[in-house]
């Protein structure tokens, strides 16, 4: 039902919907992704997390595989242990036993989309040659499909290889925002 506020209440017809289901996964995923490496520990996962905002962290072993996908709740739940068995906790302990999905960049949004669905996951690494990440597609990166056109005409078929994101242990910096700064 249309409202004054929201004139389109109902969806877009099919055929639009459907053209995004037909793009392929490198034209919709992001490229810019936070990872980190299998041997890095549970806090510094969470600092990774907290400093960058991301909700989903890769996960990659020594020769640039991907071993799987942490998300923020796993890791924030990972973190409600001491601290000091998380300062010994390697993030490749969180992904044992257990698989998530993937996607290559040439495979369709379709496929990623079923994927995600029946694995009841919100984010599927894309993986290029050699099991290398080279991306990332989350549900909302669909979403934005929905409603834009793709981020690249041209597709992303194979891009560059993503490498563990470093990170210097320490406090943030000073953010003047707080409503009652620490001194």
């Amino acid at each position: 039902m249309a409202s004054a506020t929201h004139p389109q209440a109902h969806p877009p017809a099919a055929g639009a919907n459907m053209a995004v289901m037909a793009w392929t996964v490198g034209e919709v995923m992001r490229t810019e992704v936070v990872a980190v490496a299998a041997d890095e520990t549970v806090l510094m996962a969470w600092e990774l997390l907290e400093r960058t905002g991301a909700a989903y962290l890769p996960v990659l072993l020594p020769d640039g595989r991907c071993s799987g996908l942490l998300d923020r709740c796993e890791v924030a739940v990972a973190c409600s242990a001491p601290a000091v068995v998380l300062s010994a906790q390697d993030v490749g302990t969180l992904l044992s036993g257990r698989r998530r999905p993937t996607v290559r960049p040439e495979e369709s949004v379709r496929k990623a989309a079923v994927a995600m669905t029946d694995n009841n996951c919100e984010a599927l690494p894309v993986l290029g040659s050699a099991g290398r990440l080279v991306g990332l597609l989350t549900a909302s990166d669909i979403v934005a499909g929905l409603v834009r056109y793709p981020a690249s005409a041209s597709g992303n078929a194979e891009a560059p290889a993503i490498g563990p994101s470093t990170l210097t242990p320490g406090l943030g910096p000073r953010r003047d925002d707080r409503a009652n700064p620490v001194p």
